[in-house]
């Protein structure tokens, strides 16, 4: 399956790189934490009069005022487009109270597919459904739901995770558009200064806190024509052209990335920063924050950069890792530095790392030197090239000694 673009569709850091961003936000930050508490308390306030008031227009109002006190602002367009008889509301996922922003706008009603249950799934604006009794039992249920007159219709993410809604959308799953012929998308765009909407595993409680603490989060919504499925159109073609006109209208791509892709990136994701938490020595402090500041392909190279360092201790990290960028191989590099015409500098002095010194094994068991210069100088152009060959190969087969021992590799491995 297709995965292209997928670090783009989701926010890894809550923080912005721009330095005069990050700058503007360090100044903001003591107003944002008053703000925050403030808000908390004016939060419960909301909480408690969406309970006291009966679903009407009135109550919408009401909390719609005050939730923007909270900073959370809401904007629709196409206002006119909205049916009122269409049960069933389809739109793409941007945070954890999508589902209320809709809510504040008309009465929609939204199962909780997954996570809490009883009063915290009460407390978030969910619809509580009978979980256990499998996917096709659920969606049976929300058809006859559907079905039945009177009710608010139901707000369905197809996507069925987040994403920050700046580059492309997750695929639709089918099963939401086999309950009713005829669909509603709304298109959801979210804006926030200073910090990302949403961030990869942070909790429902957490994006709240960080919503209280920013200036404002504005909510874009954009309601479309109804969709109707055409003769013989199955359920995911049907989910494939709702996904297709939310695209459009939102200014990003289709994708066929799945929840499951997310999930899975975000495991490779965590795999890769524990490997470099753990392959960093603590004393290598230059090197460590190298690691942890840049991407995924410059992690890889920071940590070659490391092994490389580990055999040659004299040689600058910045030569090692400059040779790395070209070879992308350990070995190579390790030989490109040892058979290196013009001197390498050492990290302290300046000297030459290979000099006329002799060079000790550091094995305690082994008590090898090899001395690489040469004992007199060559009489004839032949045996001075012999001489620096057999000083090459000297060096090469110390710092692959060096380089086994300290990896714990085993001789035929290295071949």
């Amino acid at each position: 399956m297709e995965t292209r673009g997928i670090e783009d569709m989701f926010d890894f850091r809550r923080f912005p790189k721009d330095a005069a961003v990050l700058l503007l936000l360090l100044i903001y930050f003591p107003v944002g934490i008053c703000l925050m508490f403030i808000r908390i308390f004016i939060g419960v306030h909301v909480f408690l009069v969406s309970c006291a008031l009966p679903e009407s227009f009135i109550r919408r109002f009401v909390v719609r005022v005050m939730c923007s006190v909270l900073g959370m602002h809401v904007r629709q367009r196409n206002l006119r487009s909205r049916d009122k008889n269409t049960k069933l509301y389809i739109c793409n996922h941007v945070t954890e109270f999508d589902h209320n922003i809709i809510n504040l706008l008309t009465p929609c009603n939204t199962p909780q597919l997954e996570g809490s249950t009883g009063f915290m799934c009460w407390a978030r604006g969910f619809m509580e459904i009978h979980l256990a009794s499998g996917q096709g039992a659920i969606g049976e249920s929300l058809r006859r739901y559907c079905s039945t007159a009177g009710t608010p219709p139901l707000l369905l993410f197809p996507e069925e995770d987040t994403t920050n809604g700046r580059v492309g959308l997750l695929k639709f799953s089918s099963w939401p558009f086999s309950l009713t012929d005829s669909v509603q998308p709304v298109a959801l765009r979210v804006t926030r200064p200073l910090i990302a909407s949403s961030t990869l595993e942070s909790s429902w409680l957490m994006e709240l806190l960080w919503t209280f603490f920013v200036p404002c989060t504005v909510y874009h919504v954009s309601w479309l024509p109804p969709v109707s499925r055409q003769d013989g159109e199955s359920a995911q073609e049907f989910a494939n052209k709702v996904q297709e006109l939310l695209a459009g209208e939102l200014g990003v791509v289709s994708t066929k990335i799945t929840k499951a892709d997310k999930a899975e990136h975000i495991k490779r994701k965590r795999h890769t920063v524990q490997q470099t938490s753990t392959s960093v020595r603590p004393g290598s402090i230059g090197l460590s924050f190298m690691v942890q500041s840049l991407g995924t392909d410059d992690h890889r190279i920071a940590k070659m950069a490391q092994q490389v360092k580990d055999v040659l201790p004299h040689v600058p990290l910045n030569v090692i890792t400059k040779d790395l960028a070209k070879t992308n191989c350990v070995d190579t590099t390790i030989t490109n530095l040892l058979e290196n015409k013009e001197e390498t500098p050492t990290e302290a002095t300046g000297a030459s790392v290979f000099g006329p010194s002799k060079i000790s094994s550091y094995s305690p068991g082994s008590a090898t030197t090899i001395k690489p210069a040469a004992k007199c100088f060559g009489k004839s152009p032949a045996d001075r090239h012999l001489s620096l060959q057999e000083r090459k190969e000297a060096l090469y087969n110390f710092a692959r000694r060096r380089y086994i021992e300290k990896h714990g590799l085993n001789q035929e491995d290295s071949h």
